[in-house]
């Protein structure tokens, strides 16, 4: 007998804060659930079929991929996430927000990444087909391109929305003036977009330092945060040590610019914090983004239903006394 997936009836009963995007209309829930590590054709689709159900019932009703997302298969990613969406969430999809990007290396050939037009087109039709969707809520050009016109991406992407096949546009990893010069086409081009996601956690404050999220809130948009524990240093894991073969993301190389014993220092003294307000280092470090409004939401990549759970609590705790904020600060700083 074949078990049909029913979702928790109290999945919006307060689990989940929800939060909008700028003054657009999009609204997301404050912790999504990414699908770019250990969501590919060799994880086991049963047990990531937990996890992504449980989310849900969690009302974590929001889950982003991309083109290039999984291993060893290179976009396999969406094709896992197409079969549990077609066994188990399809009734349900007027409620999901499923996100893809195109940009980054997803095929052989000058067409297989950055924003031509040609790229941008295509990408979609195939993100498409594996996932059994129609449309997805949100595309993202997933960075830009040094080499195609912004006109060019921003038509396109235009374009993919006229099509029906996008409700909304979103970029990432474009810093403040980029952001700025391709959302003036967007504005042209009367395009819905929404939000810009970057990476950005306790020791990645670049968008802070670049402003980037003035720049959002003047554009009525709002920002998605990726990497938001910095690939799980964030966390109680590393309190004595952190190995030599850390997997540390290409955006975040300058947190052990003073060497991993510094950072250990660092972890050990927000964790006192963290205890002080109740929470878990990884809890603390999610609630410090999303303290501030204009931060939609922040993606985790969990595959631990326990750690699932977890990561929720943040998004009901985001105030900080400014003693608080200040401590963090000295220590981010020293």
């Amino acid at each position: 007998m074949v078990n049909v997936y029913h979702a928790d009836d109290s999945r919006y009963d307060h689990k989940t804060a929800i939060r909008r995007a700028g003054n657009t209309g999009l609204e997301l829930p404050s912790v999504s659930l990414g699908l770019w590590r250990h969501y590919g054709s060799d994880d086991p689709l049963l047990d990531r079929e937990q996890v992504i159900l449980k989310a849900f019932d969690n009302g974590i009703f929001s889950f982003d991929l991309a083109n290039n997302y999984g291993k060893p298969e290179i976009g396999s990613a969406e094709s896992l996430f197409g079969a549990i969406y077609r066994r188990n969430l399809k009734p349900y999809r007027d409620e999901l927000v499923i996100t893809t990007k195109v940009g980054f290396e997803a095929g052989v050939g000058p067409y297989g990444h950055f924003n031509s037009r040609k790229a941008v087109l295509q990408s979609i039709d195939q993100s498409l087909l594996k996932m059994g969707l129609d449309y997805v809520d949100i595309y993202y050009s997933h960075r830009p391109d040094p080499n195609t016109s912004v006109e060019e991406t921003a038509r396109a992407f235009d374009d993919v929305v006229r099509s029906g096949k996008a409700l909304y546009i979103g970029i990432s990893n474009y810093d403040s003036a980029q952001t700025k010069e391709i959302v003036s086409w967007f504005k042209k081009l009367g395009t819905p977009f929404v939000v810009n996601q970057v990476s950005y956690n306790m020791f990645n404050r670049t968008a802070e330092d670049d402003h980037l999220l003035d720049t959002m809130k003047s554009l009525g948009g709002g920002l998605v945060a990726y990497g938001p524990l910095s690939e799980g240093l964030l966390s109680n894991r590393y309190l004595k040590g952190i190995p030599d073969d850390f997997p540390i993301h290409w955006s975040n190389t300058k947190t052990f610019a003073k060497g991993k014993e510094h950072v250990v220092d660092q972890l050990n003294a927000l964790q006192k914090i963290a205890q002080n307000r109740g929470q878990s280092l990884s809890e603390m470090a999610l609630s410090w983004l999303l303290r501030t409004p204009v931060v939609t939401s922040v993606i985790i990549g969990t595959t631990n239903v326990d750690h699932l759970e977890s990561n929720i609590k943040a998004g009901n705790q985001t105030s900080f006394t400014d003693d608080e904020l200040a401590a963090i600060d000295q220590i981010l700083n020293s």
